[in-house]
């Protein structure tokens, strides 16, 4: 009876061990993300600057490409030196300062590298700035001095201060991850047998880079695609954007995250080979369902309703899912019978 009692506590003192030992863990997890978290709260306004260039550099081009539309007027009735009146065709800020729509300057016809173009007429004060006569009108209205052109607006008066303590607790989770991902490889790793040790590695490393490359294929492929199309879908409907910076911060970090994770085909096959779930002749005869899935994924991923951008998103999904069969091929085992797993956890 006292050797069941001692075994007993034997294993209740283990218990408490383990919970001691989790609790350890999460402590340390959770300073990991505070010391994150101030790092980034430091650098907020940079990092969401960083993540607003997709957006920022599509407004341009959709502005730019309006004001190429509206275009420059036929100089080839005028006379070199003749005296014309400038319109402003769409509403421009001068170092900061706004030019109302429809404001008209004096400005003279000369020739420039053998074409005609304006310049100005005479000085022309802005603001606290003094233009001096003959700059040339193009130095003026360009894509830099156009209105919304790469501008996002917050709709609160504490917008701003969210949206940067968002920032930082995302990326800042975003930086520990490595050593959150330590602390439960040092939690489970006594409960392992060596040969499963060895997969730890090539995991982590596989997770790391493949999570890396899909966040990477979002912000420079994927999301600037989707940004060209709905903001050319608005401008050819007559609409100005002026997007919501919180609503955009959210839709990047989603798509970031969720092609983060999808770009994990690779690392799941890895697995799941090595343990002999799957094999490669597994993989190739169920490839049509593994496209109806890739499809529906790129369907919800995806911000946009047209083809182009779906298989924009599906596309790399694709090479990863053929990708994936040849690394179960290359690195992939036969299942172990009950037998010989436990004759080899016996020899560990």
């Amino acid at each position: 009876m006292s050797n069941e009692t001692d075994a007993q506590e034997g294993l209740q003192m283990s218990f408490l061990d383990h919970l001691d030992e989790l609790r350890q863990r999460l402590v340390h997890s959770a300073v990991a993300i505070a010391v994150a978290f101030a790092l980034c709260f430091t650098f907020s306004d940079r990092i969401f600057n960083f993540l607003a260039v997709p957006v920022k550099r599509e407004m341009c081009k959709a502005q730019l490409i309006k004001q190429v539309e509206y275009g420059l007027p036929n100089f080839d009735s005028l006379k070199e030196g003749a005296i014309v009146q400038y319109s402003f065709a769409q509403q421009t800020a001068i170092e900061k300062v706004p030019i109302p729509l429809g404001t008209t300057i004096r400005c003279k016809v000369v020739t420039m590298d053998s074409q005609k173009g304006l310049v100005l007429a005479e000085p022309w004060s802005v603001g606290k700035n003094t233009i001096a006569a003959d700059t040339p009108l193009n130095s003026i209205v360009n894509a830099k001095s156009l209105v919304g052109c790469g501008e996002l607006i917050l709709l609160g008066v504490a917008s701003g201060f969210t949206l940067y303590m968002r920032v930082a607790l995302y990326v800042g989770i975003g930086l520990a991850i490595p050593f959150l991902l330590y602390q439960i490889w040092a939690f489970i790793s006594p409960g392992l047998y060596k040969h499963e040790k060895k997969y730890a590695v090539p995991v982590l490393t596989m997770t790391g880079f493949f999570f890396l490359a899909g966040a990477s294929f979002a912000y420079y492929i994927a999301f600037p695609a989707a940004c060209n199309y709905l903001l050319g879908l608005q401008t050819s409907g007559g609409f100005q954007t002026l997007p919501d910076a919180e609503q955009y911060f959210d839709l990047i970090i989603l798509i970031m995250i969720g092609l983060g994770i999808v770009f994990q085909i690779p690392t799941v096959a890895f697995v799941l080979g090595r343990i002999g779930l799957i094999t490669p002749r597994m993989m190739l005869k169920t490839w049509r369902y593994a496209i109806v899935l890739i499809a529906i994924i790129s369907a919800v991923l995806t911000p946009t309703a047209d083809a182009i951008n779906m298989l924009i998103f599906a596309a790399p999904m694709v090479v990863l899912y053929f990708l994936s069969v040849g690394i179960v091929w290359v690195f992939g085992k036969q299942r172990r019978s009950n037998e010989e797993v436990t004759a080899l956890a016996t020899t560990e």
